[in-house]
């Protein structure tokens, strides 16, 4: 199992070094290939100092999205800014402000991790004696220690994922893109990358984060952006999605009372090997249907929704309702 030490170590004070970072803004963009509208509406802004998840299903034009914020693709229409630098007219700024880790990593098989590092680093400008300092600071900020001295061609998927954050983090961004930066992680690395994420939002750092692991966002993100057919969703779109009936599980040290209770409230229910699932219509409806739990002397142990927050969100964007909405 692979040992992670993504939270315990320091990242230094790069972000001083780029004055007044204005994190992520997109408004209006779209991208064709040909008679494919990758892109069609996007409009997003992640602030420095947050992370944002950018959720859609295949096909929605996410991975598009993010080739144009990393400068590698340019828009047809609308405009884009990086730290406040537009990556199609100045690029090489936006790429001094960015780190982007593609959820493939491009890598040199035959350099050495601790090498791999270091020529990113002189890649930006570094000093030889800067770069290697940085590359030992990366190298036990992701956990790297073991295989420092390792070609990458030897690394498993996990262990490519962790070299390929420690490269976006070389110079310090004050923007990060991380496009399924999880993929591969064993369950001690996703601890520490979220906590590693959580911290570098805490410096200051605008992040937008792309998986398809939506509990694992719910942990991570404290915004979101919906992507569905080239088009994100709405603020408004989103919070009806985000308003509708949900599913709430509970458990109790006495099912029997438990159903009782609910039928005595009314509440339909249906029991699995996890507990009991009611549909509420809000969270004040929850609220009330624990506060008539716990005076009827439920023992109740577990009471929540069923689905993180940005599931059932997503769930919501796709009723047919919703997705009418968005044609239109």
């Amino acid at each position: 199992m692979e040992q992670a030490h993504m939270g315990h170590a320091h990242m230094g004070h790069a972000h001083l070094e780029h004055s007044a970072p204005q994190g992520i803004s997109v408004t209006g963009v779209s991208r064709s290939f040909g008679s494919v509208h990758a892109v069609r509406d996007a409009t997003l802004t992640v602030p420095p100092g947050s992370v944002t998840a950018l959720i859609g299903p295949n096909g929605a034009g996410k991975t598009t999205l993010l080739l144009m914020l990393a400068s590698l693709l340019a828009p047809d229409t609308g405009t884009i800014t990086i730290a406040g630098h537009d990556p199609v007219t100045d690029p090489q700024a936006v790429r001094a402000a960015m780190g982007w880790m593609p959820d493939v990593l491009g890598s040199w098989p035959s350099l050495s991790v601790r090498a791999s590092l270091e020529v990113t680093g002189r890649m930006y400008r570094m000093t030889r004696p800067a770069a290697a300092a940085r590359a030992t600071e990366l190298i036990g900020l992701t956990g790297l220690e073991a295989l420092a001295d390792r070609p990458s061609r030897v690394l498993s998927r996990g262990q490519k994922q962790r070299l390929s954050l420690a490269r976006a983090l070389v110079h310090s961004p004050s923007v990060l893109l991380l496009d399924e930066p999880a993929s591969g992680l064993d369950p001690a690395a996703r601890v520490a990358l979220r906590e590693l994420v959580r911290r570098l939002a805490g410096e200051g750092t605008a992040i937008l984060v792309s998986s398809h692991v939506l509990a694992e966002l719910d942990e991570m993100a404290d915004a979101a952006v919906y992507l569905a057919d080239g088009v994100t969703a709405s603020a408004e779109r989103i919070a009806q999605a985000g308003a509708g009936a949900r599913s709430w599980r509970i458990r109790s040290l006495d099912p029997n009372a438990l159903g009782g209770a609910l039928r005595a409230a009314g509440a339909a229910a249906d029991t699995d090997h996890l507990g009991t699932l009611v549909q509420v219509s809000s969270e004040a409806a929850a609220a009330e249907l624990l506060a008539r739990l716990v005076t009827a002397g439920v023992p109740v142990t577990a009471f929540g929704p069923a689905v993180g927050d940005l599931e059932h969100t997503f769930e919501g964007l796709n009723r047919p309702a919703l997705q009418d909405g968005a044609s239109a």
